[in-house]
């Protein structure tokens, strides 16, 4: 038996219109974001695009220019390697000295360090190339990849974060309103346009696709004189997103409101106070450790908040919210008994996780239930920018204290039985789900059964995926490792992958950088002692490391031996001073001095 066939039968008993809208993993009003791996390092340039154009980046030149004019579609973005990327710019008139084979290897392997990512990660100059790095503004013009659906919907989230917009979808505005974050406006105004323009002026239309143009007096690094020779080549940046509503910015943001300002507000400061300092190869890293804590916070608040409306129906008022609370290894693996209790943290987390493939398809079901109903059909009620109002109607109708909600639960429970029927010869496991007696409530029955027909193992994969991609596990400037561990349950060895969450020499200079600015928009840099760092980072991201999970017990002496290896990293780095042991005495400070004045006094 195939997925197919098991949609088949789905669509036969609930109808195609149905099963198109929950035969999936995802529900953007609570996590806009598709639920399966991304690159975070490559969402970057189209931020950039749909800050600068106010819509969603669409067909480009890239494969035009760089793959091969025969065979297939497939065949011709195959041929767009690195190797034929580097002929092509040697025979331009950009490059000089560059005609032979020893010299465009090297300009290659250049623009595979510092520019370009090819499938799967993969090394040499053989592959095809599938991602594009943010090492300068002109990155928004390469489309790759080339599907921006590909990105699963990241950059579009933050976008509508951090323009902070009311309204279904995200405007470009010309009020004349100060704001650090502005679309369509083009880069001057834009706080994170401006960190990575160097040398391009506009001329001619704003909204023209060939209006950005590099000043050729402007002094660059070698990485961003590759990303602007490589855009030039393209002679224009992509064209807007065609088709119906399709290349419109959604303005929807994830249920965890407060994290979600958070990220914003963090983004903010650091790019604001530190892109003009920090040597730009630096900063880039540190920008996209930047996200990963950001968005790693927003996806473990989304989490705890989804696992509880399942048990009480109702969303946390934004003050409430809270991260999932993880205990960091500070050693890095190096000490085996705070890797394995780092392990065991991430594993209880984990173990939530796998709740929340059903919770989001009991909330598609209330969500068509509900905008389906007669009496609720006519109801004004947002879900742009935040679907709290939302999502509390629809824990209403789940825990039975709205008017509606027996209506609702019986049509569910009659497509409960009529999907049994159906299932009961092919898929008879499915089928006892939906009449499993131990379970009253017709939209958990259905939740279950459907999520193990779209494939339990499937769903906890691309799940996986997805954390480990906001994480960037296992990557220099990321937040996590894993490892493969083996045990034997019921006789049988089984292998899996095991999670820790890691502080790497990245993210710690960046959460240093950033929590020793002043509050506010007050430019410059603050005392912060090393405990009120250690009290922030439980605070605002979950982030433990002198103190015990709940429901974990960890001694006092493996508790201030991480403390002690936090301290002594820091030292390391650069990033601690004190003159003695006293704690007060112990503060951060950063590497990079700060610029003393405010840029442009938006606010």
């Amino acid at each position: 038996m195939t997925a197919t066939t098991a949609r088949g039968i789905v669509e036969d008993a609930l109808s195609r219109d149905m099963a198109r809208e929950i035969w999936t993993g995802n529900y953007d009003k609570a996590l806009p974001i598709s639920v399966q791996d991304f690159d975070l390092s490559a969402v970057l340039p189209a931020v950039f695009y749909m800050f600068r154009y106010g819509q969603r980046r669409g067909k480009g030149e890239f494969v035009n220019t760089f793959g091969s004019t025969e065979g297939t579609p497939k065949q011709r973005k195959q041929a767009a390697t690195i190797e034929r990327i580097a002929r092509t710019l040697a025979e331009s008139n950009m490059f000089a000295g560059f005609e032979g084979e020893v010299e465009q290897a090297i300009l290659g392997d250049l623009l595979l360090c510092f520019c370009l990512e090819n499938v799967g990660h993969a090394r040499g100059r053989q592959a095809q190339v599938q991602r594009v790095a943010p090492a300068h503004y002109l990155a928004n013009w390469v489309d790759l990849p080339e599907q921006v659906a590909n990105l699963r919907y990241v950059p579009e989230m933050i976008v509508a974060m951090l323009a902070d917009q009311k309204g279904e979808y995200v405007q470009q505005k010309h009020d004349g309103k100060h704001t650090w974050f502005p679309v369509g406006k083009g880069f001057e105004q834009n706080v994170l346009l401006r960190a990575f323009h160097q040398g391009v002026t506009q001329r001619g239309e704003l909204s023209s696709r060939t209006a950005d143009r590099f000043e050729e007096g402007t002094r660059v690094g070698l990485d961003q004189l590759l990303m602007i020779r490589l855009a030039q080549q393209l002679r224009a940046a992509p064209d807007k997103l065609r088709g119906g509503a399709g290349g419109r910015i959604s303005n929807q943001r994830p249920i965890a409101e407060k994290a979600a300002r958070h990220f914003s507000e963090d983004m903010r400061r650091f790019v604001r106070d530190y892109a003009a300092i920090i040597p730009r190869h630096a900063f880039v890293e540190l920008l996209e450790s930047c996200m990963a804590v950001g968005m790693t916070t927003i996806l473990t608040s989304a989490i705890e908040i989804l696992v509880e409306w399942a048990k009480t129906g109702e969303i946390r008022t934004r003050g409430d919210q809270e991260p999932a609370c993880l205990f960091v290894d500070c050693s890095n693996g190096v000490d085996r008994r705070l890797r394995s209790l780092a392990e065991q943290s991430m594993d209880d987390f984990m173990r939530r996780v796998e709740r929340l493939p059903v919770i989001l398809m009991g909330l598609r079901l209330l969500d068509r239930g509900a905008r389906y109903n007669s009496k609720l059909k006519g109801r004004e009620i947002p879900t742009r920018p935040y679907a709290t109002a939302w999502l509390n109607l629809l824990g209403e109708l789940l825990h039975g204290r709205h008017s509606q909600a027996q209506r609702i639960r019986d049509r569910m429970d009659d497509q409960a039985e009529e999907l049994a029927e159906k299932l009961e010869d092919e898929y008879p496991e499915a089928a006892q789900m939906l009449r499993n007696d131990n379970q009253p409530n017709p939209v958990w029955r259905l939740a279950e059964a459907l999520t193990s027909l779209l494939g339990t193992n499937t769903r906890r994969e691309k799940m996986m995926n997805m954390i480990d991609s906001t994480l960037l596990a296992d990557r220099p400037h990321g937040l996590a490792s894993k490892r493969k561990t083996t045990r034997t349950v019921a006789g049988t060895r089984k292998s899996r992958d095991t999670r820790a969450l890691v502080f790497s020499d990245a993210v710690l200079d960046y959460l240093v950088h950033l929590h020793v600015l002043r509050n506010g928009n007050r430019p410059g840099a603050r005392p912060f002692s090393f405990k009120e760092f250690i009290g922030r980072l439980h605070e605002r991201y979950g982030f433990s490391v002198d103190m015990a999970p709940p429901g974990m017990d960890i001694s006092n002496d493996l508790l201030q031996a991480n403390r002690a290896i936090l301290e002594r990293r820091l030292r390391d780095l650069g990033l601690l001073v004190g003159v003695n042991d006293a704690e007060a005495m112990k503060r951060l400070r950063p590497r990079f001095e700060l610029i003393r004045e405010n840029e442009d006094g938006m606010d």
